[in-house]
Formats: structure tokens, sequence, C-alpha cells
């Protein structure tokens, strides 16, 4: 029998609370959920679960050559995850955690996770919306990719969400519209200094006020040339 999605209304503060624990359990099952953020709604699994990284991957038919972001509660996780992290990049999480800056970092050896092909890194950030928080601190870290197949944009609601991913995810967190469908903004944090990868909501001039040295993100080749 077909599984059936479960859709629950958060904006509810009685059913809030009934969408956090499905969630939970759906993502101990090794499960995908969708949840809100501060940008776009995001797709989440499990991030020490090698197999539910990959039903995420297909579920938004992507490549472990592309590996998902993970998502933390607090800014202290960083150092569980991460190890050789510089001062500009503990600079920047001071400055924008909880928000929409993910950091690419060097991934901490000893961790038994797959999130794909990493080349020994991760991208952690911290996002800016109470119930991403509170499920985080339910959890732990998830991996989490914007909850769309690839290609496509980035859901802004759930009913665009439940378009493109349907009965591929387990539990969706409904926290109404996202105001904007800008995605983070990607700081590569393991090379000196530090460079935007993908520009984003948090705009260049706010990130170079805190670390001046962070380079731009690099043009994309000429097509004439």
């Amino acid at each position: 029998m077909a599984r059936v999605s479960q859709t629950v209304d958060c904006t509810d503060p009685a059913s809030r609370a009934e969408g956090i624990a499905a969630a939970q359990n759906a993502l101990s099952r090794g499960e995908t959920v969708v949840l809100p953020t501060d940008t776009v709604y995001g797709i989440g699994a499990d991030a020490f679960s090698p197999q539910a990284v990959a039903v995420l991957l297909a579920a938004k038919g992507r490549s472990r050559a592309m590996p998902p972001p993970v998502l933390i509660a607090r800014p202290e996780v960083m150092d569980a995850l991460a190890i050789d992290v510089p001062e500009q990049a503990r600079a920047l999480a001071q400055a924008f955690w909880p928000g929409p800056m993910t950091l690419i970092l060097h991934a901490q050896p000893s961790l038994h996770w797959d999130l794909g092909e990493t080349h020994g890194t991760v991208a952690l950030r911290m996002p800016a919306d109470e119930l991403a928080l509170d499920l985080l601190s339910a959890t732990g870290p998830l991996a989490v990719s914007s909850a769309n197949r690839t290609g496509m944009p980035a859901a802004t609601n759930v009913t665009e969400a439940q378009s493109m991913l349907a009965e591929s995810v387990a539990v969706y967190l409904d926290a109404g519209e996202r105001a904007s469908s800008a995605a983070s903004t990607i700081i590569d944090a393991t090379v000196s200094p530090a460079r935007v990868v993908r520009s984003g909501a948090l705009p260049l001039a706010e990130v170079q006020a805190v670390v001046p040295s962070v380079e731009p993100e690099a043009e994309a080749p000429d097509a004439h040339s």
C-alpha cells in the first residue's frame, strides 16, 4: 500500500507540538520531512543516516556530487561537526547566525556520516526560524536541502513542495508562506581568504562589513570568449 504523507498546520499552536513529534518520528525511521526555514522550505533527513540522505537526494533527483548542507540548532554545534574553524568563520557565525548564511568548513573526520561527495567538508547553517530550530533541538543536526526537484524553483510554501516531492516526504510542516525565494548565501571558509560560492539572501556588503577580506562570487566565464 502506498504511503500517504502527513501535513501538519504548525501555525496553529495546538498542532505545532504534534507536527514536531511526527517529524521527529519520521526522521528516526530514516524518512524525510519538509520544514520551513527563514529562506525557503527545505527537505530534511537525519544527517547521520546514509540511507536517509540517499532518500533525500533521490527525492530531489540530485546526485551525490551535490551533497546537502547541514542545519544546526546552536552555534556551538559547529565545533562538534567541523575542525580547524578559522576565526573569520567564527566572526561570521557570530554576526549572522541564526540567519541566511551557510559556511563550508572542514568536517570532523571522526563523524560517521555520508552526505555525498563532500571532499572532507561540511556546509553548516543555523536558520532564523523558530519552528526549524525547535525541530533541530529535538532531532540534532539535519541534512536539509531546498524543498524542490533539482532544476525547479525552491518552494516558498508547502503546496509548492508537495507538488514537486509528493509522497517521497513523510511529513510536511506547514508554517505559512515564506517572504522570499532567495536561498542562503554560501561562504567557503576552507580557503583563505574566505569567498562567496553562492550569492543569496545575505548581501556581500553585509558580509564584508564583518570580514572585509571575504571575496565575492566568481563571475561566470564569458560565453563569447
